[in-house]
């Protein structure tokens, strides 16, 4: 898994076979979710509610950082290592 990040438990992931919607994913424990990075929705998933809350402040901080990401992995490169959340 590209892991781009990991705090408290969460790591954060952008996979390069992805397609559509430029997006990541989150895992805590054995529960996974995606998020659009546009508007950070949900895409697919669940996570608990303190967990959800602290992927989408990491996630609203961090957004240009995502979406370069997702270029990245769009044109098959390296990935760049993002922030945890403090």
């Amino acid at each position: 898994m590209p892991e781009i990040s990991r705090f408290l438990g969460i790591v954060i992931a952008i996979y390069w076979k992805e397609h559509g919607v430029p997006h990541f994913h989150a895992k805590y424990g054995s529960q996974r979710a995606s998020f659009a990075i546009d508007d950070l929705r949900l895409l697919e998933g669940a996570l608990p509610p303190r967990v959800m809350g602290l992927v989408l402040e990491w996630a609203t901080l961090h957004r240009e950082e995502l979406m370069e990401d997702w270029r990245l992995a769009m044109d098959k490169k390296p990935l760049r290592p993002i922030e945890p959340l403090a």
